[in-house]
């Protein structure tokens, strides 16, 4: 399956919520990095109903696992941008399979070799 880009953990949030912002990107197939499942089912007060739809969410998504392409460009990351280790970790996962990343934050522009599609609010 190609993957036409990779969902930040707001992203997902907003599909969830029901949010018109993301209802442009719902025709292409997207992946989520195994950060974003971990942000997202290991939210504080989750409920059940909450972490079986979320489940089914990430579900339909192709999902990014942690390997070594994608542990040493994060550390090149953490180095050159000074970012948190999640957005290190999604960022490179963006960069080693060259797919852009869809995202709500504006701290992800910073990074130069990442293609940023930039959701605005």
């Amino acid at each position: 399956m190609k993957i036409d880009f990779i969902a930040d953990t707001n992203f997902l949030v907003y599909l969830h919520e029901g949010n018109l912002i993301v209802e442009p990107f719902l025709e292409y197939n997207f992946g989520v990095s195994f950060v974003s499942e971990i942000e997202l089912l290991g939210f504080n007060g989750i409920t059940k109903s909450e972490e079986a739809k979320l489940k089914m969410l990430l579900n339909d998504c192709f999902q990014i696992e942690w390997n070594t392409k994608i542990k040493e460009q994060t550390i090149l990351l953490k180095r050159k941008y000074h970012i948190k280790l999640p957005d290190a970790i999604i960022a490179a996962s963006c960069i080693v399979y060259d797919i852009p990343l869809v995202s709500a934050d504006k701290g992800f522009s910073k990074i130069s070799e990442l293609d940023l599609v930039l959701i605005e609010m």
